[in-house]
């Protein structure tokens, strides 16, 4: 039987390598859709947490997991050999950056070395991974073909970005067009078979290297206007106009406009490093991507930013940074997550530590996290951090959780660097 008519009947097993916020949500989608899918990772205790049908990742529900852990849908392991059994491989595994701000492949060729070892023919690879333009083409291909085994002739090698964007309740896995490219179209055909099984809308590109592109450009896009709007926030300071109230009134114009709103820096998975995998790309052809880099320096430099209008809000009440005691609400990268992947809240620390504040936070999605040369931090109660009347509090990451209204009453100087305060007043309140 063909690898399309396994695809279309759903006995083509599927395996996903990588069993985080990308790949643990289409291994559920897939597995509720009625394909056999396996999962495969390294860390033991996910593996065992997935296995007894329990999610650690907040956009999969615990009750859908468990629903197709128990009618034998999904299994996941750490025995790599079960690669061989499958009929279509999905990596979708971290790309970080180095400190250099160059790519780290290391997970995307430890993934690939992995299927490598158990490729065969017939098998569809896919590679979900961000990353720069021309890795599929130029890394994972030839890879793939020590083992003697042609992509496009032999097996089928696709490039399909991953989208997903954590804790948005409107735009799920299955809500999220997918870009397919392969490396022939026979490859792309069978991935957007496959996706369309899923996916509300697959959207076919005539290569990898499309693809790829694609996505960083979503993300750029992103960092860019992200990056002149923190730059905004900066200049509106200086003038002494409201930020905020400049963007609600642009946003009224109908076309034209895309609101963006500034922060304490960007976090995540994606937008403060996919920029850097194009700059760097764009280095090895010759090409200096001066916009992009430029609009990262403005991102990367908000929370030293953050620190100064600390220092600002506390001269007002004659106090220094240094033995002040400032409370942080939120320290994941994002409201209603607890991801804490590059989040700007770790920097804004690192920077009031150094200028001798102590340092405390509040965070319900985050009980603790380790910050390198500091130990471990354990999170605060509100009510408790409120209680201990710190010098100063400030709001980086906007939590629905939190009770703001509290924070205003009782806090004695408050930060807010994520307009969570718009509609409270006060000389005690400042804003980014």
């Amino acid at each position: 039987m063909s690898l399309s008519e396994r695809i279309q009947n759903k006995t083509c097993k599927v395996g996903i390598i990588g069993l985080g916020y990308v790949g643990l949500p289409l291994a559920t989608e897939l597995a509720k859709a009625g394909f056999p899918v396996t999962g495969f990772d390294v860390d033991e205790w996910k593996v065992s947490e997935l296995n007894a049908g329990r999610s650690y990742i907040p956009d999969v529900p615990t009750a859908e997991l468990a629903t197709v852990v128990l009618n034998g849908r999904f299994r996941a392991t750490t025995d790599m050999s079960a690669l061989a059994e499958m009929d279509a491989i999905d990596i979708a595994v971290p790309t970080p950056l180095r400190k250099t701000k160059d790519p780290d492949m290391s997970y995307i060729v430890q993934a690939v070395e992995a299927v490598k070892k158990h490729l065969r023919k017939g098998q569809m690879v896919c590679l979900e991974s961000t990353t720069y333009p021309g890795t599929t083409d130029e890394l994972v291909k030839p890879m793939l073909e020590e083992t003697g085994l042609r992509a496009g002739v032999d097996f089928y090698l696709v490039f399909s970005p991953e989208r997903v964007d954590p804790a948005n309740p409107v735009y799920l896995t299955k809500d999220i067009p997918k870009v397919v490219g392969g490396i022939d179209k026979t490859s792309t055909d069978l991935a957007c078979a496959l996706y369309g099984q899923v996916v509300t809308r697959t959207v076919p590109v005539s290569s990898t290297v499309v693809a790829e592109m694609a996505k960083l450009l979503e993300n750029t896009f992103r960092s860019v206007n992200i990056g002149m709007v923190n730059e905004l926030a900066l200049m509106c300071h200086r003038m002494g106009i409201d930020v905020w109230e400049v963007i609600d009134a642009a946003k009224t114009k109908p076309f034209g406009f895309m609101a963006f709103y500034p922060g304490p820096g960007l976090g995540g998975h994606c937008i403060p490093i996919d920029p850097f995998y194009l700059s760097w790309k764009a280095k090895q052809s010759g090409f200096e991507a001066r916009f992009i880099e430029l609009a990262g320096q403005v991102n990367s430099s908000m929370p030293e930013w953050v620190v100064s209008r600390v220092s600002d809000a506390l001269n007002t009440v004659r106090k220094a940074v240094n033995g002040s005691r400032v409370h942080l609400y939120g320290v994941a990268y994002k409201k209603n997550v607890g991801d804490m992947r590059e989040s700007p809240a770790l920097d804004v620390i690192e920077h009031l530590l150094r200028r001798g504040a102590a340092v405390t936070y509040s965070d319900p999605h985050v009980p603790s996290f380790r910050l390198d040369g500091h130990g471990e931090l354990g999170a605060m109660l509100e009510a408790e951090a409120l209680a201990a009347s710190p010098d100063c509090v400030v709001v980086t990451t906007d939590h629905d959780a939190f009770d703001y209204g509290a924070l205003v009453r009782k806090a004695s100087l408050v930060l807010d660097t994520r307009n969570a305060l718009r509609t409270y007043q006060g000389a005690h309140i400042h804003r980014l």
